[in-house]
């Protein structure tokens, strides 16, 4: 196993859209899978959820962390660990995070799976039924990754 240089595990990132969230709650740790876009432009994560206790806990606690990996085998694998804050843009700046994360994922989604999305729905499972979306990002502070390769 090696490490990842900090740019391959920004790579890691940029080349997926599905994740695992870690934050706390009450004092206990939470991972989560999470439907992420990373923007290079600002080095973020966005995604976005409802109200419930995950957002409830990153509000009390802004310290998170997001894992991704890529699998080919038990013997070919990538994993990258960012490790940043929680952030929770409003009015048009989460409208215009919004329209970054459905773009950047339809983009995504099209060059690693050669597959024309439309709708936010056919890639992310929340709803809009369940409120208004609340967007939030995470601003990486720290990356790293490793590698296994035989």
């Amino acid at each position: 196993m090696t490490d990842l240089t900090t740019s391959a595990s920004t790579r890691v990132f940029r080349n997926n859209y599905l994740g695992h969230l870690a934050y706390l709650w009450q004092g206990k740790p939470y991972v989560i899978p999470i439907t992420y876009y990373f923007d290079p432009t600002d080095n973020t994560i966005i995604s976005y959820t409802s109200e419930g206790h995950k957002i409830d806990a990153m509000r009390k606690n802004n310290s998170v962390s997001v894992q991704v990996e890529e699998i080919q085998s038990m013997f070919n694998w990538e994993s990258a660990m960012a490790h940043g804050t929680f952030e929770e843009p409003e009015g048009s700046v989460a409208k215009q995070k919004l329209h970054v994360f459905t773009e950047g994922i339809k983009n995504t989604i099209k060059r690693k799976e050669h597959k024309e999305v439309e709708f936010i729905n056919e890639f992310s499972s929340k709803l809009y039924s369940r409120g208004i979306p609340i967007v939030y990002r995470i601003k990486i502070l720290e990356n790293m990754g490793k590698r296994r390769e035989t």
